[in-house]
């Protein structure tokens, strides 16, 4: 297949949703970038915008982000023509993305029972149940309801909220991926149904680091942490001459080398310092030496001496957009005129790096109303009902049948692989004989942690030591009749041992196989290490969020996260394009690329959150003050906000016309009547143990997803998998 032999992307003439209609209604950002994501997988998206008059919210207020790629519909509700064509146009359509809880004008248009037929995408703050549906939230009121805001920061510091709308931008993408869930069920089964998107619901899932101690029954508070570790250290931002650099000492060998290359091989002989717990008692003194051989020199300077053996990225600072060789080198930053302004607007690529089915990246920005004509030619086609290929009966899960082989560690591929899990894919987990490295990662019950437990939900475990020829013969025989494999190894690990993309690819043509790397495969660090907050670092986020002018990472691994959800959608429009084609492909995403593409709403101006964080009583509270709102009367109701608590303060606010939620602790979020009534979380007894499984945030109402089974013991699977392949175990010996 054609495509860009520097990134392995192919040509833009392959959709894996061409020919697939989605009318984007809803306001909020969200829906934006579902409808973005949508677009970049080949869908013809029609972006309906309010009249000019109107004043700017939502995404639109960073219009060129959200329309570009899209057909733009400027609609004005008092002309009898422009709803006729909406009603005609949601008549065609496939899918629609809508924000009921801001969108109510657009109510009319959409008639009872529309889901029996049609895809219904809702993007809300709560959902449609518990106490808090239907009511408007803000980025910043879900940010810290959720716990997001409490848990970034210094240690020492006041909480952080995260100027970006990274919670919107999360929700979106679980969005894209549930639509296209949807319409997977829709071709097989003929059947529509109605998704109940909730920011709040997406929150809840990103906290899933921070919920291991609180749900095993701990009381003990949850602390910021700033840049440091809870359990490694050095670990933190040190000032260069000419900025900041992130360096994260994983091991007592790296902290060894690192002292070796500050020419401080004593301090790697301290008895009191060559151990992790002696770093960790003393991490103030550690980072002081550290300090010292970083202030003298300069970021290229500290990077060229670590030279790979020690993780470290510079904080990429936000210029316009991300200044970053390896952005510029995968095309993730472009420039394009944009018509409302007149001027040059830059834009994120895509980030779905696909050999196949390739993501879109967008080459105009639409004017207001610039699709009118193509959106009439849309809306006069003649469709007929969608022909179901299966028998008429109850539909199953979007992914039975399939199944998904995982390499993965630690974050961002397990949680891929739960989502798809939850969806109806049969997943089998490879591990190394001693275990994936979370396993024993505390609090633990019977050896085994709560946070592997539940992001491994609904698993199957086979031990296999790819080192051993045997056992790559048995990967080899997973491979030629698995649907997908997806790993998240260092670029190259597999290739390594005879499973390169072309050699899988001879195995099974029909494979998807999705590498999640931190950098890409195709990239120009192909080697380095990638933790999280090195990939924070380097794609501009830190540079963001702040904490009195210091760097700050996000205390939720944004970048993990955001990377696992982009794995999701990829390797459903990879299955949408298989299903079209009958062929597999490769997948190469950079967890830099898709953190980056997260921080577009900062590219050409100011990031800063609009909203002022106050000191109460029992804690803090944000409040939407500036922008247009009360901000006098608003200061003048806070006065002595010292003695009020949270609760009260937030309703004195109220009264002033002004939002404001309180920032609640982990542990409050837990006990939050929304969490218990959506169900986010709760727990599940198998074999005489007690385990809390997370509920998924894709919230399909016709085939809603199921988790039902906690992780279980390393390798309980393998002989029944070995089985069916008519392995005998007796010769992997």
């Amino acid at each position: 297949m054609p495509g860009d032999t520097r990134t392995g992307q192919a040509s833009p003439a392959a959709g894996a949703l061409d020919g697939t209609v989605v009318v984007e209604l809803g306001g909020r950002i969200g829906a934006g970038v579902c409808g973005s994501l949508l677009a970049q997988l080949g869908a013809t998206v029609v972006v309906v915008e309010p009249p000019a008059a109107q004043p700017v919210a939502g995404k639109w207020r960073h219009r060129a982000q959200f329309t570009a790629g899209k057909l733009s519909f400027q609609m004005d509700s008092t002309k009898s023509a422009d709803r006729d064509l909406l009603r005609s146009l949601i008549a065609r359509c496939d899918a629609l993305v809508v924000s009921s809880e801001v969108d109510g004008g657009l109510d009319g248009f959409l008639p009872a029972g529309l889901e029996a037929e049609k895809i219904v995408c809702d993007v809300t703050a709560y959902g449609r149940t518990g106490p808090r549906a239907g009511q408007p939230g803000s980025e910043w009121q879900i940010q810290a309801l959720s716990g997001i805001i409490e848990t970034t920061g210094m240690a020492n510091g006041a909480p952080v909220p995260i100027p970006l709308p990274i919670v919107e931008f999360m929700t979106g993408v679980y969005a894209a991926a549930s639509i296209i869930a949807a319409l997977r069920v829709r071709g097989e089964y003929g059947a529509g149904q109605a998704i109940d998107m909730a920011l709040y619901d997406c929150a809840f899932s990103a906290m899933a680091t921070f919920l291991p101690r609180p749900l095993a029954g701990s009381k003990e508070p949850i602390r910021r942490a700033g840049n440091r570790h809870a359990m490694i250290a050095p670990w933190n931002v040190y000032k260069a001459r000419d900025g900041w650099i992130l360096i994260c000492v994983g091991s007592d060998a790296q902290w060894r080398r690192l002292c070796e290359i500050m020419d401080r091989s004593d301090l790697g002989a301290s008895e009191q310092l060559a151990r992790t717990p002696g770093r960790l008692a003393r991490a103030g003194e550690v980072d002081a030496q550290v300090q010292a051989w970083v202030g003298g020199r300069s970021i290229e300077d500290c990077v060229a001496a670590l030279n790979d053996e020690i993780p470290c990225g510079p904080i990429v600072r936000i210029d316009g957009h991300p200044r970053e060789a390896n952005l510029e080198h995968r095309g993730m930053i472009r420039r394009l005129r944009d018509p409302v302004s007149g001027g040059e607007v830059v834009l994120p690529g895509s980030p779905l790096c696909m050999s196949a089915s390739a993501g879109r990246a967008p080459q105009r920005v639409p004017a207001p109303d610039a699709g009118r004509e193509e959106v009439r030619k849309l809306a006069a086609e003649t469709r007929s009902p969608v022909a179901p290929r299966g028998a008429a009966q109850p539909p199953k899960a979007p992914l039975a049948g399939i199944r998904i082989v995982e390499i993965g560690h630690y974050t961002t591929v397990p949680l891929s692989t739960r989502m798809l899990a939850s969806l109806g894919a049969e997943v089998i987990k490879i591990e190394p004989p001693e275990g994936e490295a979370t396993r024993d990662w505390p609090p633990v019950q019977r050896g085994q942690g709560y946070f592997f437990t539940y992001t491994n939900s609904d698993k199957k475990s086979l031990v296999l030591d790819l080192r051993k020829d045997a056992d790559t013969g048995v990967l080899r025989e997973l491979i030629k009749d698995a649907d997908v494999l997806i790993e998240n190894l260092k670029p190259g690990a597999l290739a390594r041992r005879g499973f390169s993309a072309e050699g899988v690819a001879a195995l099974n043509p029909r494979l998807i196989y999705c590498s999640i790397s931190g950098f890409g495969a195709h990239s120009l660090y192909a080697g380095r290490p990638a933790y999280d907050s090195v990939v924070q670092a380097m794609s501009g986020l830190m540079d963001v969020v702040r904490s009195d002018g210091v760097p700050v990472k996000c205390g939720i691994s944004s970048a993990d996260l955001i990377g696992a959800e982009m794995g999701v959608l990829a390797v459903l429009a990879a299955l949408a394009w298989r299903d079209r084609t009958g062929r597999g492909q490769y997948i190469d995403l950079s967890m830099q690329d898709i953190t980056a593409w997260l921080t577009q709403t900062a590219w050409g101006e100011a990031a800063h959150p609009p909203v002022s964080l106050v000191v109460c009583r029992d804690g803090y509270i944000v409040a939407e003050i500036g922008a247009g709102r009360p901000a006098g009367l608003a200061r003048e109701a806070l006065m002595g906000a010292l003695d009020l608590t949270r609760d009260e303060a937030v309703a004195r606010l109220a009264r002033c016309g002004v939002a404001a939620a309180p920032v609640r602790t982990v542990h409050e979020m837990l006990e939050e009547p929304q969490t218990a009534a959506r169900e986010l979380w709760f727990n599940v007894t198998h074999g005489g143990e007690t385990w809390p499984l997370l509920a998924s945030p894709m919230r399909l109402l016709g085939t809603p997803p199921a988790v039902r089974k906690a992780m279980p013991a390393l390798g309980r699977d393998t002989a029944a998998i070995l089985e069916a392949l008519k392995i005998p175990v007796a010769s992997r010996s």
